[in-house]
């Protein structure tokens, strides 16, 4: 197998056996268990630049300081993101926060083509019409939104969108992402401390520890997930991206034994359907792209 599929393989599995991690801070507050996230995210890719010994950000920011903005707002839908999503797993709603990342595609190709003008293939059209009447069902039998899975997939729609407009590469990015989350974060662990109610340094020592690896879950998948897409094709990458939100919901069925009935089969199987039928289209696409393009190599040549 190729080894950029098997990084790929890896970044995603790490990804899916995030609520296994998560679930060991069960006792703690998702927003101190996020504010540690955010901090020790920082400090893991302060490291890789430390290490890679290359500080050229500072000059690209200082060329163009309007990515800083477009840094800001993706920070924030990040932290919405995480915070979301640990709050899923403490809770007890793993299954609901994979609906979120199932759909996400879809959503970003529906924001695609609302703000940036993209068309829209009818197979993509179908494939969100599946989607939005599987949370419509879902919604009618169980008679509440999936709100929280609707959450994280807006949320981390949206990130994908505001980060088209960042030129910094992954690991600067998120060093420059980060940096924005730091402050808050290391406020508020502090406000914690002084008030007596925070874990880290107090308390169970294994606790401190976590929130420390909590920096290294959340960055090394995504550095895998970097070396990956510069050694696979983006139709790889696509199929790929199932493993993750695939993984998180047999955990919650499985692992959490969070219910499951037939009733909310129905309304994922909906949605499974719309993601073949968007996965299927996204790489014939790709194909045909990869075709037209070499046929006019060789007319070119």
């Amino acid at each position: 197998m190729n080894p950029g599929m098997l990084i790929g393989i890896g970044s995603y599995l790490l990804w899916g056996l995030l609520p296994l991690f998560w679930k060991l801070l069960g006792d703690i507050s998702a927003l101190e268990v996020l504010s540690h996230r955010m901090l020790w995210s920082f400090v893991f890719f302060l490291f890789l630049i430390v290490a890679r010994r290359d500080f050229t950000v500072i000059n690209r920011i200082k060329k163009e300081p309007k990515q800083l903005f477009f840094y800001l707002i993706s920070s924030i839908l990040i932290s919405l993101n995480w915070f979301v999503y640990i709050w899923c797993v403490i809770n007890g709603h793993v299954v609901e926060a994979s609906l979120g990342y199932f759909i996400n595609p879809l959503i970003a190709v529906a924001l695609g083509v609302i703000f940036l003008k993209e068309r829209l293939q009818i197979m993509q059209l179908g494939a969100i019409i599946l989607a939005l009447l599987g949370v419509l069902y879902l919604t009618f039998v169980f008679g509440s939104l999936p709100w929280r899975g609707l959450i994280l997939a807006f949320s981390f729609g949206l990130y994908g969108l505001v980060k088209k407009g960042v030129k910094l590469p992954s690991i600067e990015g998120m060093t420059v992402e980060t940096c924005f989350q730091f402050v808050p974060a290391l406020l508020y662990i502090i406000y914690l401390s002084n008030n007596g109610t925070g874990n880290f340094g107090a308390g169970k020592p294994y606790l401190s520890i976590l929130f420390i690896i909590s920096g290294i879950v959340t960055g090394f998948p995504l550095l895998l997930f970097s070396i990956a897409s510069k050694k696979i094709t983006l139709s790889q990458l696509g199929i790929l991206q199932y493993i993750s939100p695939t993984l998180q919901m047999l955990i919650g069925i499985i692992v959490y034994q969070e219910p499951f009935p037939l009733n909310k089969l129905i309304g994922f199987c909906l949605i499974w359907i719309s993601v073949i039928l968007y996965t299927y289209e996204g790489v014939r696409r790709y194909r045909q792209n990869g075709l037209f393009n070499s046929r006019r190599k060789k007319l070119n040549s």
